[in-house]
């Protein structure tokens, strides 16, 4: 009750982007906007799409269920519904809900007065899906290289791809992207095991504050980021982590095409080992 109380203060029109007072209203505590009627209308339609394109497959199976893109003949042309048309329209709704969803939280932050740090995260989170199913598509010249919908059928895509280039563990940018993920996982689980061993302190004792979390930092490693630092540090950390995930598709086959371990070649042939 306290937070609904708290929140009539900024239930006020203004803070849109577009579509003016229209849609500038609540259905229960959850903001709606010209965004927010977008994505509904995105996601229903792309769902509809994928139960319509499943019923039209050989199975219900929901493991095997698949809906593939355009095969490459048909280039970046739009293809027959059942050919790779649905696949096509499904894209374009998934990437409208995602789009929309990130402009609805762009108004959230403007009516409550507050930076665009979640939309800007989730936009890093829209470009890992755009650079598959989009630009590295449009790079290669064919709908038919980005990943068809389904989950049996999409991690076959994924192995497909990696024996691709051989090892797809040798691209510099993916590993890139998995050291920053391990990296984001290893900063947020000492962040969070502190914060649970302060305030969670021994029976009879009283609850610890940050000065006590930076001083365990620094006796242990010499260094404490702060209470703000360490959440600055992991946001830096997750969405580098996506940005670098999304280089290593995207220049696998637009700019490199062989087995990334012949990448490493310029290694091998440095001046040091003559």
């Amino acid at each position: 009750m306290a937070m609904l109380s708290f929140e009539r203060k900024y239930r006020v029109r203004g803070g849109t982007l577009l579509g003016g007072d229209m849609f500038d209203f609540w259905v229960g505590p959850f903001y709606v906007g010209l965004f927010g009627v977008t994505t509904v209308f995105f996601t229903f339609l792309g769902t509809a799409l994928i139960i319509f394109a499943a019923s039209q497959g050989p199975t219900w199976n929901i493991w095997q269920i698949s809906i593939a893109p355009p095969d490459l003949s048909y280039g970046l042309a739009f293809a027959p519904l059942l050919k790779g048309g649905l696949w096509q329209i499904i894209t374009i709704c998934a990437t409208g809900a995602f789009v929309s969803w990130a402009l609805r939280e762009v108004e959230i932050c403007r009516k409550l007065g507050i930076g665009y740090h979640v939309p800007f995260a989730f936009s890093f989170a829209i470009l890992a899906y755009v650079s598959l199913e989009i630009i590295r598509p449009l790079l290669l010249g064919a709908w038919g290289h980005a990943f068809p919908y389904g989950i049996m059928s999409h991690l076959d895509w994924v192995s497909n791809v990696g024996y691709q280039y051989l090892h797809f563990h040798y691209n510099p940018a993916h590993m890139i992207a998995v050291t920053l993920f391990f990296t984001t996982v290893l900063a947020l689980a000492l962040h969070g095991g502190l914060i649970l061993s302060a305030a969670n302190p021994g029976k009879g004792k009283t609850m610890r504050t940050p000065e006590y979390e930076d001083t365990f930092f620094r006796d242990t490693i010499g260094y404490s980021i702060g209470t703000l630092g360490i959440h600055r540090l992991g946001f830096f950390l997750a969405i580098s982590a996506v940005f670098w995930s999304a280089v290593c598709i995207i220049i696998s086959g637009p700019f490199w095409s062989r087995g990334w371990p012949e990448w490493w070649d310029w290694w091998l042939n440095l001046p040091i080992w003559i």
